[in-house]
Formats: structure tokens, C-alpha cells, sequence
């Protein structure tokens, strides 16, 4: 090991348990590859989620970064596969994504979803380690590229996936000494509908339709959902005119109207 690489991993491993972790981190990288933002979330399921490195270097106003943690986090890719206890290492966003995602609304909205950037629109890469801390509990240490730097190449994927190990080390540590408090309460029982979910469409829907909408809002066609549930498209494309009329809205842009509108509620 070369001395220079000896004195930078001394540095991440003296942050570990510390606010200075993600920094120490990026620093370490951005020697290797170019990104734009970082950030790390601590996701679990049922609970809001929790900022462990935010790197966005000031480009995503507070109201956003709020939103997202008390709830638009629900429809970010990266929480679904952390709960559903998606394999760990290095993943694109893309290949988590729902096959909707991309046109759905939480993944272009400025409102709660931090990784749209004012200037050059949807940002055109995500890359996170996905690093499991128990089932249904995992953080997520994400990497951005705005549309004019490029995606993320082969080369660049293989050197952060090298350090796959390092990574699932280091933050296994730090959320177990920085975190401890949170990971102390008990295992969420076999629920699949967060209570976010619930307390939009309670009282409104039937159990399966409120879970569909649930879908709907993640960024799932009507396909997509009829083989999650193995019920025809025909099937679903019923649920979901039952769920607007229930509703009283028209389209998907309106149920995602009224998921913003419960985000938008004082806590």
C-alpha cells in the first residue's frame, strides 16, 4: 500500500462514528472519479429516513431534503430494494428502478425527490452501495452525475465496485456506533404497507387497492403491478379506475398530487 493511500484510509477509518465519515469518503474518491453530489441515507422500514452524509453541496434546499425524509424516501428505488432485502454492492439506479420510474412523478419532482437538479433537469445517474445492517434495515451510499458530465463508465463502476468491501466494513461499524439508539427497537412485523401509505388512503380503499396505489406512486405500470400480484393487466386496470373514483381524482398525476399534499402537512 502506498503511503498516500495508507494516510486516506486512516482518515476514514478515524471518522467512522463521526458527522466527518462522508466527507472523508468523497474526498478519498473524488482523487479517482468525478461526481457531483453524494449522500447516504439510513433507510428502514415503516420509519423515516435518515440523512447520514448529505453531500449535495448545497444544491437541494431544505424543504426538499424534509420532504424527503418524512416520506417522498417511499418512492425512491433504493429504499424499496433496502426493505424487500435487495443483495448488497454497487448498484444503478436504473436497474433498481421500476419500469414507470423514470416518468413518474416523484422522479421528477423538485418537491421531494433531491436528486433533480434545477439546472439540468433529472439527473441523468445514480450509483449506490446498497450495505444491509439487518433485514429491512440498510444504508445507502449514493453517487450523481448531472446530465452534462455523463454517465458513470464501465471503468468507473468497476473502481467503486472494487471497494465494495470497504465500504460494507466501514459504514456496518458506523451505523452501529453512531446509530445504535435507532437499531435497538424491534424488528417490523410482516406488514408490506408503511403507515405514510395508510393514513393517505385509510378509510378510502379496500387493503389491495391501497397497496396498488402504493405501486402506482413508485413508479409501476399497469403490466408491472399484474405480474407483482400474478392478476391480470385487466384486472388492475379495473383496481385502478375504482381507486380514482374513490379518490375523486382522474389520473396518476393526481394521486401523486395528494401524496405531496400529506408530505406537505405540519408534523
Amino acid at each position: 500500500m502506498k503511503a498516500e493511500d495508507s494516510k486516506t484510509l486512516s482518515a476514514i477509518i478515524a471518522a467512522i462514528g463521526s458527522d466527518e465519515l462522508g466527507a472523508r469518503i468523497d474526498a478519498a474518491l473524488g482523487q479517482r472519479l468525478a461526481f457531483d453530489m453524494s449522500c447516504g441515507y439510513l433507510f428502514r422500514f415503516n420509519h423515516n429516513a435518515i440523512l447520514v452524509h448529505n453531500g449535495y453541496n448545497g444544491s437541494v434546499p431544505v424543504k426538499t431534503l424534509d420532504a424527503y425524509v418524512r416520506g417522498g424516501y417511499l418512492l425512491d428505488p433504493f429504499y424499496v430494494a433496502c426493505v424487500n432485502d435487495h443483495p448488497a454492492g454497487l448498484w444503478r439506479m436504473s436497474e433498481l428502478a421500476p419500469d414507470s420510474f423514470f416518468s413518474s412523478g416523484f422522479s421528477i419532482s423538485r418537491d421531494i425527490h433531491p436528486c433533480v437538479s434545477s439546472e439540468h433537469g433529472a439527473l441523468v445517474e445514480e450509483v449506490g452501495f446498497i450495505i444491509p445492517i439487518r433485514s429491512q434495515v440498510a444504508i445507502v451510499y449514493s453517487f450523481m452525475r448531472n446530465l452534462d458530465s455523463g454517465p458513470f463508465t464501465q471503468w468507473e463502476m468497476q473502481v467503486l465496485a472494487d471497494l465494495e468491501p470497504l465500504f460494507a466494513s466501514v459504514f456496518d461499524l458506523h451505523v452501529r456506533l453512531r446509530y445504535r439508539e435507532v437499531l435497538s427497537g424491534a424488528a417490523p412485523v410482516d406488514v408490506r404497507l408503511e403507515d405514510a401509505f395508510v393514513d393517505i388512503l385509510q378509510g378510502q380503499l379496500t387493503e389491495t387497492q391501497r397497496y396498488i396505489a402504493k405501486l402506482i406512486l413508485q413508479g409501476h405500470s399497469s403490466g408491472s403491478i399484474a405480474s407483482l400480484l400474478n392478476i391480470s393487466e385487466g384486472t388492475v386496470k379495473v383496481h385502478k379506475h375504482n381507486i380514482y373514483q374513490r379518490l375523486g381524482i382522474a389520473n396518476n398525476a393526481e394521486l401523486f398530487r395528494l401524496f405531496i399534499d400529506y408530505l406537505a402537512k405540519p408534523a
